[in-house]
């Protein structure tokens, strides 16, 4: 596992080789790995924007065991005090919630219906609808994700994209993202906004908002991948705005460390990269599984609606 530093130079340094790697990089950018692909160990399997279709699924069962509302209210009124004071106008808040299921995490990287999976030997996986950045012949996009309904909601995209509420936490972010874009690219700009996509789970279908935006990066780019990631990491969609001190306050109002869950993770291929915002995960504690979930807060979110929303994302996409 490399360091801070390590994690970057060697992205820079494989990047200007154009050798292909598979990276990741932990929430708070202390660790990590950067592995030349025909070095990778087979304990570490990916899959990058595919959708791989398997018919039969094997019969499970999946118990959620969720932190009480009474502990949740404790952290949320943490966040809430500094939305109020204006120390941050958007947090993202996140909890793990205890799981007992019958399958593997190796079962659910392989059957996990996801534009982005990971499985990292025996201690995570992780299955991503939420792209962080791609690069194409220069061009450097990401499609920030805010905004959970229930599909079954009568009006849902309706609704989803006229909540006074989602509609804030959503343009903070794009413009969180447009900002973190132009620190590594010129003409940064919002090419679509508000669109919705869908996601099915083993229980419901649900309707997720993403935006997308592209700038483009200067030439020889390949040479800094490192410096980009340094850059624009932490996902400002899973930490909030500004981003400096809304880390602070995400320190103070979490009971547990994110370590990988809200990372990163994403190949180069020696030309173009692509990769996804660590979320929908799964991490393996003592034997213990644990689904890290959480939603971003602002001054108008109430308690009883983020919980809930938290435990809706305990999901997987297995169907």
């Amino acid at each position: 596992m490399l360091t801070t530093h390590s994690i970057f130079d060697k992205m820079n340094e494989l990047g200007a080789l154009n050798v292909p790697f598979f990276f990741m990089i932990d929430f708070l950018k202390e660790q990590g790995e950067v592995i030349p692909l025909d070095a990778l160990d087979p304990s570490i399997q990916f899959s990058i924007d595919q959708r791989e279709v398997i018919t039969h699924p094997p019969i499970f069962h999946w118990k959620k065991m969720p932190i009480d509302r009474a502990t949740y209210e404790q952290q949320f009124a943490i966040v809430h005090k500094h939305l109020r004071l204006g120390n941050s106008y958007l947090t993202n808040l996140t909890c793990k919630t205890a799981i007992d299921t019958n399958l593997t995490l190796h079962d659910i990287y392989t059957y996990a219906q996801a534009k982005y999976k990971l499985v990292y030997k025996n201690d995570f996986v992780c299955f991503s609808p939420e792209r962080f950045v791609k690069i194409t012949n220069g061009i450097i996009s990401t499609n920030p994700m805010k905004g959970t309904i229930d599909a079954a909601t009568p009006n849902a995209a309706e609704t989803i994209l006229n909540d006074e509420k989602e509609t804030a936490e959503h343009a903070t972010i794009v413009d969180l993202l447009r900002n973190d874009l132009s620190l590594v690219a010129t003409h940064v700009k919002v090419t679509n906004y508000r669109y919705i996509e869908e996601v099915r789970t083993n229980d419901q279908t649900l309707l997720q908002v993403s935006s997308e935006i592209q700038g483009s990066l200067r030439p020889h780019y390949n040479q800094q991948l490192g410096d980009i990631f340094n850059q624009l990491l932490p996902a400002g969609s899973i930490c909030g705005a500004p981003k400096k001190k809304t880390l602070e306050i995400i320190q103070e109002a979490e009971s547990y460390q994110r370590n990988f869950y809200t990372g990163v993770f994403g190949v180069f291929d020696g030309k173009n990269l692509d990769s996804a915002v660590m979320i929908r995960f799964i991490e393996n504690e003592d034997q213990q599984m644990y689904f890290k979930s959480g939603g971003g807060i602002t001054a108008k979110s109430q308690c009883n609606d983020e919980y809930l929303e938290m435990i809706q994302k305990v999901y997987v996409p297995i169907y």
